[in-house]
């Protein structure tokens, strides 16, 4: 048999050869015997979903495989890139979006959350990156990994709460020899996003043999790519009409009061820029944002990894490994401004035309249409002489500010981590064939944001409190400030008063752990069976701590622009864990069943919440699976689990605060980001309804929709919480036909259910709940709050609370699909041919953020603020390898099936302005990608791979810039789904001596 192929079988015998994308697997780490020939010999053996370690039992536990090869083709630069390509697997928050990205990046198995799953280096739990419990993908060291394992499905009672989705887990290369020295680069034909990658890794025995260590090191640098240097992305296209725009607040239309830009009518005042009279009313003229966001994030990153292990005594080793990695990555947003905040605006102001002035007078934000000024004539020219606020004839106007920031820049955050994770273990034998290991780790992250080019809240409300001497406060270098004239009207005095500085907010979130492993063979073996009971005990303790720390601009909310306030945070909890797993061969080599094998496990949590009422609860997850070959050609598989997540630090302990959530619509509004009014307003009992949420009566038919499709929300943590619960079953076969040698075929279908789920609602589900029965007394309709001043959902977050949306343990979630792979290799003539498919089918996902209440909502397939990430019906990866002497030509297809938006027919179709041509954002067709890449072996420590992504240089759909949420719609389109960037070149080399 050749090496291929017994690799191919050796990875099916384990059960984890599910999902094969190259064209080698090794599912157990082998070498090359000393003799020479083709023998191979185990060496050590990481089983992803077990603590049990034997390789010769079937396992029931469908795990896909990516392998070093697919990393090579792929020319990865991160993890998230490799895991983002497997069918089934939907994107989350990555380097493709910048607007809510931290620097992050994050895996989301099956669509049910990114906290939901667990990331693993050789099977075991690091530290977490941030305050959700979610570990952060740019920490793996790349050059050391072997293969990538993703098991689906509940898997908390092989490594404990979290993984109701899943676990990834990273093999190392074990043993490593040598040196080898890596580097990458890679560039768009635009001749930007330029990417460097550098690693060396060097690797030694030591003792004799007795023991090994490596060390890794590396370099990362990517360059951003912005959307406004792509023809489809460099206007803002407004999903509702398709024009290009943007937001409504923008240098041309300094508004007080509601946004409708016709002057007094209606109830608002709106300054357009251009006027050098300085009158109300002037033509609307919106933002365009797009050109400051980007496609690609800038990110650089420095890692080390070092490993060893030694032999102290006959029969024990000691292990040890580190993990240490510093990222900086800098966003880059649109401008800051007021984003129709409270201001009291004095009528003596310095800047203020008397045009203006008189405006003001005549300015009633109760009243609208048909008002009663605020001030006679008389009090408004007196009020222009008045030196102070203590002055008789001085008189001011309390309304709401909407500016932008556009003379001082974008808004840019600087995101600094570190990450350092420490583990030192022993293990040995107790017996032939038993065996233990105990471990203990400590691990830590800790990030810095530091954020720059805001305007400070309470200095543009300063501000505006100035008479003809100057501010009325000036203790702290106040300068009036001219938010009444055209662009440039704001110098530069008044931009550093404004901005004051800069602002920190710092994360650190910290887990120890020790852990304890008796495993192996009881001894006793079924009459039925030639293999042993094997079995595996521990015992497990980790300790979580988190805290996020605040500077005084962060944490009182005074950044304008920045969604809400940052608050201090802190908090942990502990966890005492037992855990027992069996896997018992009940036949073989029986007429019937060449084998059939079933495993078993269960594992008992106790948790300690670090609060003043010291909560507590316990949690009980186990598995059952079987596997039956009734012939050599065809194993049969299932496995059913039930899994828990505890509720992480930021939903136990994060105070309750006025936030951004991503909304287009508003059944009270009337008013788009244009400017344009689109309805008459709500009448009857919904017009009662918004009033009663806090709308002015005279607003009514003047409402704006969203600030550029963003709405106020209040939430926050919960330490009532309590673990949800996961019950997910997968029932699959392996086909291996002797008939077609190389041939390996699996399917399996998996079903994931999530009940009392961590959720918030919905914008959607929020709003549902009252106006599917609006009422003045219905509790749900009370709770919405909105602006005193313009009846919006958006505003100054001490004034306008927006939707509630609080954490609870009401929401249900539930997925289920069927995986296929196929793997074949064969040789014809000089030529290795190796073909791998794998497919996935997605039948459902749904999530009701209250149980009974929300309902159902069924995202597969669809987009919109609801269904965030695109998760397509259909998807595979289809890759091709052909091998000749020293070359191989690898071609990969990648389908991605068609999309619709949750509420088709509501998004725009025609033309679209700039030569764009015909959209229809309603839907998004099905997607084919196809990458070239090139190896060739120089001499035999010597490799040079060169790839070609999007070879046909597919643009990507667009669908306009406020369909769904700001973390995956972004630049017209879902640039974590689709590529954005256009046809991109690589090239890498690899050395090894």
């Amino acid at each position: 048999m050749s090496k291929e192929l017994l690799n191919l079988r050796r990875a099916a015998l384990l059960g984890s050869a599910a999902t094969l994308l190259a064209s080698s697997f090794t599912g157990v780490a082998v070498a090359q015997d000393q003799s020479g020939d083709d023998e191979f010999v185990i060496e050590e053996v990481i089983v992803t979903g077990s603590l049990i370690r034997n390789p010769n039992l079937v396992r029931s536990a469908p795990v896909a495989v990516v392998s070093t090869d697919e990393m090579t083709f792929q020319q990865t630069n991160v993890a998230e890139e490799i895991l983002r390509e497997i069918p089934g697997m939907v994107p989350s928050i990555g380097s493709n979006v910048n607007n809510g990205n931290g620097g992050f990046s994050y895996v989301n198995l099956r669509g049910i959350g990114s906290n939901r799953n667990i990331v693993l280096i050789d099977g075991q739990r690091l530290s977490p990156s941030e305050l959700n419990g979610r570990f952060d993908l740019n920490n793996v060291p790349l050059a050391l990994v072997e293969r990538v394992d993703v098991l689906t499905g509940g898997a908390s009672t092989t490594y404990g709460a979290d993984a109701l989705g899943g676990v990834v887990n990273f093999v190392t290369k074990r043993d490593f020899n040598g040196v080898e020295m890596n580097a990458a680069y890679g560039v768009t034909e635009e001749g930007d996003g330029d990417t460097k990658r550098f690693e060396v890794t060097m690797g030694t025995d030591l003792g004799d043999g007795k023991g090994n260590a490596v060390v890794s090191i590396g370099y990362q640098d990517s360059k951003p790519v912005y959307q406004g240097d792509r023809a489809y992305s460099e206007c803002s296209l407004g999903s509702g009409n398709g024009l290009c725009g943007g937001s409504g607040l923008g240098p041309f239309n300094t508004r007080f009061g509601n946004v409708n830009p016709t002057g007094t009518d209606g109830g608002n005042l709106a300054l357009g820029g251009v006027q050098d009279d300085r009158t109300f009313g002037a033509a609307f003229t919106p933002f365009n944002f797009n050109p400051f966001n980007v496609y690609q994030t800038p990110f650089e990153r420095y890692n080390i990894y070092a490993a060893a292990n030694y032999e102290i005594a006959e029969g024990v080793e000691v292990y040890t490994r580190g993990i240490f990695s510093r990222n900086v990555v800098e966003t880059i947003i649109a401008p800051s401004g007021a984003f129709g905040d409270s201001v009291t605006v004095s009528l003596s102001h310095p800047y203020l035309s008397d045009a203006q002035r008189n405006a003001f007078c005549a300015f009633d934000t109760q009243a609208g249409a048909g008002y009663t000024p605020l001030f006679t004539q008389a009090e408004c020219d007196a009020a222009a002489t008045a030196t102070s606020q203590s002055d008789p004839n001085y008189r001011e106007v309390d309304t709401q500010l909407r500016r932008r920031n556009v003379e001082g820049g974008p808004r840019i955050s600087e995101y600094s981590a570190d990450y350092f994770d420490y583990q030192l273990g022993f293990r040995g034998d107790i017996t032939e064939s038993i065996s233990w290991d105990v471990f203990g780790s400590y691990g830590e992250s800790r990030q810095s944001q530091l954020q720059q080019g805001y305007w400070l809240k309470s200095r543009f409300r300063q501000g505006l409190l100035a008479g003809p001497d100057g501010c009325f406060d000036a203790s702290n270098g106040c300068v009036p400030v001219d938010f009444f004239g055209p662009t440039g009207s704001i110098n530069e005095e008044m931009t550093a008063f404004l901005q004051g500085g800069e602002s920190t907010v710092v994360t650190k979130f910290d887990m120890a752990q020790v852990k304890g492993v008796v495993s192996g063979e009881t001894g006793w073996t079924l009459p039925w069976a030639s293999e042993a009971v094997n079995f595996a005990v521990g015992g497990e303790y980790r300790k979580y701590t988190g805290a996020q720390k605040s500077d005084l601009l962060s944490k009182g909310g005074d950044l304008g622009g920045a969604g809400g306030a940052a608050p201090d945070i802190s908090g942990g909890y502990s966890v005492y864990e037992g855990v027992a797993e069996f896997v018992v061969p009940v036949v073989s080599d029986a007429s019937w069943a060449k084998s059939l094998n079933f495993e078993a496990g269960i594992r008992y949590s106790d948790y300690s919440i670090d609060a003043d009422t010291n909560p507590s609860f316990s949690t009980t997850t186990w598995k059952l699976g079987t596997s039956w070959t009734p012939v050599d050609d065809l194993t049969f598989r299932a496995t059913f689990a039930r899994a828990v997540r505890a509720p992480n630090i930021a939903e136990l302990f994060a105070p309750v605060t006025t936030n951004l959530t991503n909304l287009g619509d508003d059944p009270c509004a009337s008013v788009d980001d244009n400017g344009q009014v689109v309805n008459s307003g709500p009448t009857g009992v919904v017009r009662d309804v918004c009033i009663a949420q806090g709308a002015p009566a005279g607003a009514i038919g003047a409402i704006p929709f969203p600030a550029a499709g963003q709405a106020n929300y209040t939430g926050g943590g919960n330490i009532d919480l309590t673990p949800e619960k996961s019950d997910s079953w997968t029932l699959g076969a392996i086909i291996q036909p002797a008939a077609v040698p190389g041939l390996t075929v699996t399917i399996d279908y998996y079903n994931i259910k999530v009940k009392e789920a961590i959720a918030q609602p919905t914008p959607n589900d929020a709003l549902d709940a009252c106006f599917d029965n609006p009422s003045t007394s219905n509790p749900a309709c009370l709770a919405i709050v909105r602006s005193p001043i313009d009846g919006s959902l958006s505003g100054d977050e001490a004034v306008v609370k927006g939707l509630p949306l609080t954490y609870s343990n009401s929401g249900n979630l539930a997925t289920d699909g069927i995986d296929v792979t196929v793997s074949y290799g064969h040789t014809f003539g000089a030529v290795d041919w190796n073909s791998t498919f794998a497919g996935n089918w997605t039948n459902s996902s749904t999530f009701e953020a209250v149980t009974g209440v929300s309902g159902q909502r069924e995202c597969v397939g669809l987009y919109s603020a609801n269904c965030a990430s695109i998760q397509p019906k259909f998807s595979w990866n289809w890759r091709n390898t052909f091998s000749v002497d020293k070359f191989d030509v690898s071609v990969m297809w990648r389908h991605i099936d068609g999309n619709a938006y949750e509420f088709e027919g509501d998004l725009f179709e025609g033309e679209l302005p700039n030569n764009l041509g015909y959209a229809n954002f309603n839907k998004i067709g099905s997607y084919d990608y196809f990458d070239l890449s090139v190896r060739y072996n120089v001499l035999e420590n010597v490799s040079i791979t060169g790839t070609v992504s999007n070879l046909f240089d597919k643009e990507p759909p667009i669908v306009g810039n406020d369909t769904g949420s700001t973390s995956y719609n972004s630049g017209n389109t879902y640039p974590s789904t689709y590529d954005a960037l256009g046809r991109r070149y690589g090239i890498s080399a690899k050395v090894t001596f």
